[in-house]
């Protein structure tokens, strides 16, 4: 058989995403690695959307206020241990091995 040198396999552009607790107990996990193909513009709207689709409902709920639509305020979002809310919020593109961190309130006392 021939195989060329000039074949490329198309990159997935990968992130993973961690869970905390409420979160965790929906996906049944503490990670999810998402790939997306080369190329596509991939924000944390992006990532939740598909993960919405992955798990459903109950994800949907807890992210998402049912009448409004939009990510629930009292979610934190960190980009390799970073706010996103210091960057671009919702709208902050990811690059490839990124780690998005999902995180719920936080509370004090």
């Amino acid at each position: 058989m021939f195989f060329s040198n000039n074949l490329t396999v198309p990159k997935a552009l990968q992130v993973s995403v961690r869970f905390f607790t409420s979160l965790r107990e929906i996906v049944n996990k503490k990670e999810e690695t998402l790939e997306f193909p080369e190329g596509e513009k991939v924000t944390v709207d992006t990532v939740l959307k598909t993960l919405t689709q992955l798990y459903g409902n109950r994800f949907f709920e807890y992210v998402y206020d049912h009448k409004t639509g939009e990510v629930r305020g009292f979610l934190q979002f960190l980009i390799n241990g970073k706010s996103a809310s210091t960057q671009s919020g919702l709208e902050t593109e990811l690059e490839d091995d990124d780690v998005l961190a999902i995180l719920p309130p936080v509370g004090g006392g």
